[in-house]
């Protein structure tokens, strides 16, 4: 009967001891999730928040035809932060895009095959942070946006489409736009986009 007793007392000291030690540890986590921010409490409710609250950037790019210049600033823009919502969209949408353009793009490692050459008339009833036209030449007419937009930005670029020549010079000129637009698109990102996220 003693030894029972002594059984007894000596497990419930043990689980004592044990859900002191549980309650410790939590305790210590939820003191240092406090600390650093990661969750708050607000209406007696636990709320997970990310360290810092990034903004949705929404950015459409337009030019003629979708079916090139728009089509690769889109992918370079999309591959520099997947957050972002990127779209390209035509005044004159093809309906289709410049098979030159997407092999171009693969081989700089970026994969455009699955776009749609889109109308803007689509993106008329959304609101943009940015839309940036890429339009190139004076002979050229840039298309208008008509819809909500708190910046506009002209990037002028070439049509490689247009290029008349041999099939080398013509690839050449594809890689020629395809890095420049990179290039452009990449330092738009840097000194304006990203620090506004």
């Amino acid at each position: 009967m003693r030894l029972s007793f002594r059984k007894t007392f000596a497990v419930n000291r043990i689980n004592s001891t044990i859900r002191q030690l549980v309650n410790l540890t939590i305790g210590l986590m939820f003191q240092k999730l406090f600390h650093y921010g990661i969750i708050t409490l607000s209406n007696c409710h636990i709320h997970t928040l990310s360290h810092k609250q990034n903004k949705i950037m929404k950015v459409l790019i337009l030019c003629t035809g979708n079916s090139c210049r728009s089509q690769m600033a889109h992918g370079f823009l999309q591959s520099f932060d997947p957050n972002i919502i990127v779209r390209s969209a035509g005044t004159e949408a093809s309906g289709k895009l410049n098979p030159k353009a997407v092999a171009v793009m693969k081989e700089a490692g970026i994969d455009i095959s699955h776009h749609t050459s889109d109308s803007v008339d689509l993106y008329l009833g959304e609101e943009w942070d940015y839309v940036i036209t890429v339009c190139g030449g004076a002979n050229e007419s840039c298309p208008a946006f008509t819809g909500k937009v708190k910046q506009r930005l002209h990037m002028g670029f070439d049509d490689p489409s247009h290029t008349v020549g041999t099939d080398e010079f013509i690839r050449s000129e594809f890689i020629r736009v395809r890095d420049e637009i990179k290039e452009g698109f990449y330092k738009l990102y840097i000194q304006q986009i990203k620090p506004q996220l």
